[in-house]
């Protein structure tokens, strides 16, 4: 079987009311936005999902929620992320319950473990679960990688099928693209957007795009026009998604200006309420105002490009 889930698979951001319980009606506004926009899959309670933040009661509800609205229409993934086994596996429950198509998980965080260990605990998740499993190496939160020698390791395994990459090195990307040559069944994601266009030419299977969430035409279309060859154009999307991640995500005050920046350009959109889990908080309204003039630059380049905005 090839690889199932290439193309944009947008990490869906979580929207909350105030007191951090899912906000089930912003969910179903982005939604139905990736949805239209064409995305090849969804996947809830990744980074941009701030599952860390979220309690078990709500990460259950954005499950059974998302899939309910989902209906089966794209691919569902579904992060079961955590430093405690057992808390994986009832999330992976859930997501079997809901009829998801695959779950994630990053590294265990905050213990020191190795590559060793790595190996037989996703050996141990993958063989607890009831669906097939993606592995999720993100460095710079868990503060542990998933060596390319792990992941070959780890692709001989028959339900362990693929693995998102957020690095954001290409050289890294580029070993794992090595050290799995030999299971070309065994799927490679890049999780950063600003190197979406490098990857999908070096072999990569696509992209886990946070900016999807608020204009999944862009992303779509740079996959697509890549498919058909059309380098031009995958250039021209390639640079607007640059000035995108510049002009929303980029806040020297803050380590969290990527998720600040999204779910308060997505409130722009009317997407959600903009409200992040503690301990992150949003921007101020001074902020917005700032940023809200920077989103309506990233609207007009978009705009340029000959691609409809549905607000």
């Amino acid at each position: 079987m090839s690889y199932p889930f290439k193309g944009i698979i947008p990490p869906l951001i979580t929207p909350l009311h105030s007191d951090f319980s899912l906000d089930v009606e912003s969910l179903e506004k982005v939604i139905a936005r990736v949805i239209e926009g064409g995305v090849h899959g969804i996947f809830i309670l990744g980074t941009t999902g701030e599952f860390a933040g979220l309690s078990q009661k709500t990460k259950a509800t954005l499950i059974r929620e998302t899939s309910r609205i989902v209906k089966g229409r794209v691919p569902v993934l579904v992060g079961i992320s955590d430093c405690s086994f057992e808390e994986s596996l009832i999330l992976a429950k859930e997501a079997k319950n809901a009829q998801a198509s695959a779950v994630v998980a990053t590294t265990p965080f905050y213990m020191n473990i190795g590559q060793e260990e790595l190996i037989l605990y996703y050996e141990k998740l993958a063989d607890s679960i009831a669906l097939p499993l993606l592995l999720y190496n993100m460095p710079g939160n868990t503060q542990m990688h998933i060596a390319p020698s792990t992941a070959a390791a780890l692709a001989k395994h028959p339900t362990i099928i693929g693995i998102k990459d957020s690095s954001g090195n290409l050289t890294t990307f580029q070993y794992f693209l090595d050290a799995l040559r030999e299971f070309p069944d065994f799927g490679v994601l890049v999780g950063p957007e600003e190197i979406l266009a490098d990857t999908l030419a070096m072999g990569g299977d696509g992209g886990v795009t946070g900016g999807a969430n608020l204009f999944p035409r862009l992303y779509v279309g740079l996959y697509e026009a890549f498919q058909k060859g059309e380098m031009e154009k995958v250039s021209a999307l390639q640079e607007v998604i640059g000035f995108l991640s510049d002009q929303l995500y980029q806040n020297d005050t803050y380590s969290s200006s990527y998720l600040k920046g999204l779910k308060a350009a997505m409130s722009f959109a009317g997407l959600c309420k903009g409200n992040l889990a503690l301990p992150l908080y949003g921007y101020s309204e001074e902020e917005k105002k700032l940023l809200l003039e920077k989103y309506d630059r990233v609207k007009k380049k978009i705009e340029d490009l000959g691609i409809a905005i549905r607000e």
